[in-house]
């Protein structure tokens, strides 16, 4: 009676995140996040001024008038978005680990694109916000607060990203961090091969599969690579309450219908859908 208990304890306590199921959920909060910034964020405000979708693609969208609502949108829209999947995950019990997992990689997925566009269009002088400055005085300004603001709101999304995975990783110095790298790099590489996958079938050309595909997600969520670091700075992210790790078991279903969401998402979004001139 004492062996399987010993066993099943010890199990509990590995960090034991199925690599395809993590993978999978992570793969769901990359093209939800596409999807919320360009069909919801563009999109939305396109309808709402008034104007007519013309192309929409997992790199692009286009508007028959463009103005700045349209350009800001998909930021708006993912900063929105990444302040909901933070309140979801903080209402989701440990015993749902999966469905926590998801939310909290969905909020930081969000945050991350949001907060990183800033930074990118201020440092490249392309992208929304770039384009969200034209006409507005003197751009070096602009580009100078785009890039100061992009900055400091990516540090922060970093640090609430940090906190709010202390629930799934555990208290223990070496294990949350071994853990923290599990739960980010995986979703980091699954997501942005699949978003490159879908750009390359874009017809507009190669730029926007650097720009929108590699840029937004290799770049744009390049915190998911590097933060899991913080954990090994002193107190900068505190330990949390749990002692032990949430295993993340596999699922098979999951795993299947990720995989047929995933086909349909590039299939359609990938050459882009056109509505009309």
């Amino acid at each position: 009676m004492e062996t399987p208990t010993k066993q099943e304890t010890e199990t509990d306590k590995g960090p034991s995140a199925d690599a395809l199921t993590v993978g999978s959920i992570g793969v769901l909060a990359y093209m939800l996040g596409n999807v919320l910034h360009e069909a919801i964020g563009h999109g939305g405000a396109c309808l709402l001024t008034g104007a007519k979708p013309l192309v929409l693609s997992s790199v692009h969208f286009e508007c028959s008038f463009e103005n700045r609502l349209v350009m800001a949108g998909g930021t708006l829209v993912n900063l929105f978005a990444g302040a909901v999947f933070l309140v979801l995950g903080r209402s989701t019990g440990r015993q749902h680990r999966r469905l926590k997992y998801f939310f909290w990689i969905a909020m930081t997925v969000n945050l991350f694109s949001a907060t990183g566009y800033f930074l990118f269009s201020g440092v490249g002088g392309i992208g929304d916000w770039a384009e969200f400055i034209q006409g507005l005085g003197a751009q070096w300004v602009w580009r100078v607060g785009l890039t100061v603001f992009g900055f400091a709101t990516y540090m922060l999304a970093a640090r609430v990203s940090l906190l709010e995975l202390r629930p799934l990783i555990g208290s223990d110095e070496e294990q949350r961090y071994r853990c923290a790298v599990r739960l980010s790099a995986i979703p980091y590489f699954a997501g942005g091969i699949l978003m490159c996958i879908a750009g390359a079938l874009n017809p507009v050309g190669m730029i926007l599969i650097l720009i929108s595909a590699a840029a937004s997600t290799f770049g744009g969520s390049s915190g998911l690579l590097w933060s899991p670091q913080l954990l090994n700075r002193g107190t900068l992210i505190p330990y949390g309450p749990p002692a032990e790790p949430v295993p993340i078991q596999r699922s098979w279903p999951l795993i299947a219908a990720t995989c047929a969401i995933a086909v349909a998402f590039v299939a359609v979004l990938g050459p882009s859908v056109r509505f009309g001139r």
